[in-house]
């Protein structure tokens, strides 16, 4: 498949880079700064563009058969500022001059419903985190409504915690909701989720909670 990568110098994005290329798939990386990427390949594109701009952004997008986000706030300061609905709507806007349908971007658990079988502890966890992290969580909601109204098939993946520990490939889902007693995922683990769910109909248009 012809994919094209946003954020691709973080964390997730970066994975999404790699195991795509490792798949076979032509990868267009979308940054501002091609010397953060230390990914290669002989399937691998790097444009560089401002993410501000949509109109820089559709020479990226256009023909591809996926676009797959890892587009976020990296703290509360750039939460504050709707970092990650400001640029999902740029993403949306190029997406939907182009008529690129399929879309998945990261999300994050509490943005979804409760899980259910979850106990006391894991729900008095959850509203510790959803308090201290408000900022950021009200921020991807608006990320996911901008989304819902959009043209784009589109999927939300919700992951709890995340860590930098190897890929697994063993993780739950939750179409509409949330892995009961779900705590962590590698990042290395949503990116391969996200790969793996372009191609699945029932994610789209949906949240998906995604955890080991």
């Amino acid at each position: 498949m012809k994919l094209t990568v946003f954020g691709a110098t973080g964390g997730i994005g970066r994975e999404i880079v790699r195991q795509a290329l490792a798949s076979g798939h032509e990868v267009t990386a979308v940054v501002r700064d091609p010397t953060r990427l230390a990914v290669t390949g002989e399937r691998l594109v790097v444009h560089r563009a401002d993410l501000a701009a949509p109109e820089t952004l559709r020479a990226a997008v256009t023909g591809r058969d996926a676009v797959l986000s890892g587009l976020g706030a990296r703290g509360r300061a750039d939460a504050a500022t709707g970092v990650a609905a400001r640029l999902t709507r740029s993403v949306l806007t190029a997406m939907e001059a182009e008529r690129v349908r399929r879309l998945l971007v990261v999300s994050a658990a509490p943005v979804g419903p409760a899980a259910e079988g979850d106990g006391v502890l894991d729900k008095a966890v959850l509203a510790v985190i959803s308090s201290v992290l408000k900022d950021v969580y009200a921020d991807l909601r608006v990320m996911e409504s901008a989304l819902a109204a959009s043209g784009t098939d589109w999927t939300s993946v919700r992951p709890p915690k995340l860590t930098d520990k190897p890929l697994t490939g063993r993780y739950r889902t939750v179409v509409g909701g949330n892995p009961p007693r779900g705590r962590t995922l590698a990042r290395a683990d949503v990116a391969h989720a996200m790969l793996a769910m372009i191609d699945a109909p029932a994610t789209v248009k949906q949240g998906v909670g995604v955890a080991y």
